[in-house]
């Protein structure tokens, strides 16, 4: 099959016939439709990020084909059937703290390496190779869709978060960084699973702007400043009530400062969920987050059952992907993908390779 290999850091992707993936015993085979490319991965596969992954490998972080062919242990997947494959691939011989990657990606810490070298090879190919339980039937699609439905990736970051939370309907919910790709997804999936208001954190006003737009008045837009006390009275300016979960999903170059403003807007016995990139110490005052019973919740990435409840939120109607903006690339053109993707990231904007 034809893939695109990294085979140094740094190095340029190199577009080669390599041999096709061997089915195993609780493995699923999956012809790759699209795959989604990541703003940062030019980031990652220079070695910048500092990532745990080794080369060579094949990158590529989940996506959507049909599957080519299934073990003996799957009762439900037929030859063909269109799938979302997740990335998030968990040892199973640890139930209650399993190591994590994310194939084609990265290891979650030094316990997943052997995990990754083993589900190495990510979707930036024509075929990959993935645990049964990372395959999600999607129902009949039309093939030109499959890239689309790569932003099930994007929107299952913050579901996973609001689940963490336990969002409940009519809640009052703050997205900490929603002008990014990631935080305006927030948005969007708070407001399908049935939140009263959801705030929208951001320093770009023309992205808070199309928030609203985009899904009126139950968003309320909070322009940030970097000065934490008036950040702060301005999210409690802008609440309809008190504010009963904070999604923080801000970047690896905001500050400590944007996280405390949003975190400490919170209601006594509210719930805080941290998924962002940030990789400093964010100075919580033990005092107020005890005396307030706040809970704090780290989260990466999603339960497994979130993903079938996410295809089903979007064949609902209560999250949308057609205004997802989609840009496509031929496997031959993977590099010109990376630089399309760093150059064009943002809300609502899905970068595929197409193998």
């Amino acid at each position: 099959m034809k893939a695109a290999v990294l085979k140094a850091f740094d190095a340029p992707l190199a577009i080669e016939t390599v041999p096709d993936p061997v089915l195993g015993t609780g493995e699923v085979i999956v012809d790759v439709a699209a795959s989604k490319v990541l703003a940062y991965a030019g980031e990652v596969l220079s070695g910048k990020r500092g990532y745990l992954i080794t080369p060579p490998l094949v990158p590529g972080a989940g996506g959507v084909g049909r599957v080519r062919a299934v073990g003996p242990d799957a009762v439900q997947l037929a030859v063909g059937d269109w799938v979302f494959c997740d990335p998030t691939v968990r040892s199973r011989d640890d139930a209650a703290a399993p190591s994590i990657i994310l194939q084609g990606l990265t290891a979650g810490d030094a316990r997943g390496l052997s995990l990754q070298k083993y589900f190495r090879d990510g979707t930036w190919a024509e075929q990959v190779r993935v645990p049964t339980e990372n395959v999600a039937p999607l129902g009949a699609i039309e093939p030109g869709d499959a890239a689309r439905r790569c932003a099930l990736g994007t929107y299952l970051v913050p579901f996973g978060g609001f689940l963490a939370a336990n969002l409940q309907a009519g809640e009052t919910v703050l997205v900490n960084g929603a002008t990014g790709a990631f935080g305006s997804a927030g948005v969007a999936v708070g407001l399908g699973m049935g939140a009263g208001a959801v705030l929208a954190t951001g320093r770009n006003q023309q992205a808070l702007d199309d928030l609203v737009r985009r899904f009126g008045p139950r968003v309320r837009p909070v322009r940030m400043t970097v000065d934490e006390e008036a950040d702060r009275q301005s999210i409690l300016r802008a609440a309809p009530g008190p504010i009963d979960c904070v999604l923080d999903l801000l970047p690896p170059a905001a500050s400590a400062a944007q996280v405390r403003a949003a975190l400490l807007a919170v209601r006594p016995y509210g719930r805080v969920v941290l998924m962002g990139g940030l990789g400093q110490d964010i100075g919580v005052p033990y005092g107020w987050l005890m005396r307030n019973c706040v809970t704090l919740h780290g989260q990466w990435m999603y339960p497994r059952d979130a993903i079938g409840r996410m295809i089903g939120l979007v064949r609902a109607g209560l999250v949308k992907l057609d205004e997802v903006e989609v840009t496509r690339f031929a496997l031959d053109d993977a590099t010109a993908a990376i630089d399309h993707a760093a150059a064009n990231a943002g809300p609502f904007k899905v970068t595929a390779i197409c193998p």
